[in-house]
């Protein structure tokens, strides 16, 4: 891993992002600390996933800015990505390799030294529990489950300090989830820090520290859960479903549905 910066995991300030007329960042301020596990929640469309592509890099912001690990990824686009590792929810990756090559490829591309790269490999094959056999076959014969596994794997391959996951869960069985949902439990042990975007509510009560909710490409609350509950009004062992759906429905939606 490269030596950690004093400064937060992940900052931003008044970023925005802006697609013509329509706004799908509209300024939001955020920190994120060194070995959080740090849930960014909220309905289809609310900006997630643009904000995650702007803090890695893959899209320039309309106005504010951001750091991670102290490094601005617009103006210092390589030292950023040098120190995170990303999982996106759509998994793209060379389907023709083995599950084994693609780790070496990863390896070679962020310069791992030779001599190391095997051990890395069993230690992530481990990790994510791929067995060395399916780590021969080509990820074009793997299941859904068991390319996020792999595709995690990669994005760990160079020791991260901040992880990106989007909907890293999303589609695959209980049994894969649970694998997934261990690694990233002892990426934080290790002092990894986990940016961790999900549907799956249940998922995020159980493994975030801290959460942001966003609507409309604003944040509306962020904090611990029972403060998230305290901001939506909601008792603490109503749980986070029912602050999530009270902060950022329609506005009437919440009520009618409750009403029901």
């Amino acid at each position: 891993m490269t030596t950690p910066s004093p400064f937060p995991a992940v900052s931003a300030r008044a970023l925005a992002k802006h697609y013509g007329d329509h706004v799908a960042v509209a300024g939001i301020d955020l920190d994120v600390q060194r070995g959080e596990f740090f849930g960014f929640l909220g309905p289809n469309g609310a900006g997630k996933t643009t904000t995650i592509k702007i803090l890695t890099g893959l899209a320039r912001p309309t106005s504010g800015f951001a750091l991670v690990c102290g490094h601005d990824p617009l103006r210092d686009p390589l030292a950023v990505k040098r120190r995170i590792g990303v999982l996106a929810e759509e998994v793209n990756t060379y389907e023709r390799l083995t599950g084994r090559e693609l780790l070496a490829f990863s390896a070679a591309m962020h310069r791992i030294p030779r001599r190391e790269v095997q051990t890395r490999i069993g230690y992530l094959l481990e990790l994510v529990d791929l067995p060395a056999s399916d780590a021969e076959r080509l990820i074009v014969d793997y299941s859904l489950g068991m390319r996020k596994k792999i595709a995690l794997a990669s994005a760990l391959v160079h020791r991260p300090e901040v992880l990106f996951l989007d909907e890293p869960l999303s589609g695959i069985d209980p049994i894969s989830s649970r694998t997934i949902r261990q690694a990233l439990v002892r990426m934080t042990e290790a002092g990894v820090t986990i940016f961790f975007s999900s549907h799956v509510l249940e998922v995020v009560e159980k493994l975030c520290r801290r959460v942001a909710l966003i609507r409309a490409g604003r944040i509306v609350a962020q904090g611990t859960i029972p403060e998230i509950s305290a901001a939506a009004g909601t008792p603490p062992e109503a749980g986070l479903e029912e602050a999530f759906v009270r902060l950022l429905s329609p506005p009437g939606a919440a009520t009618a549905d409750r009403s029901r």
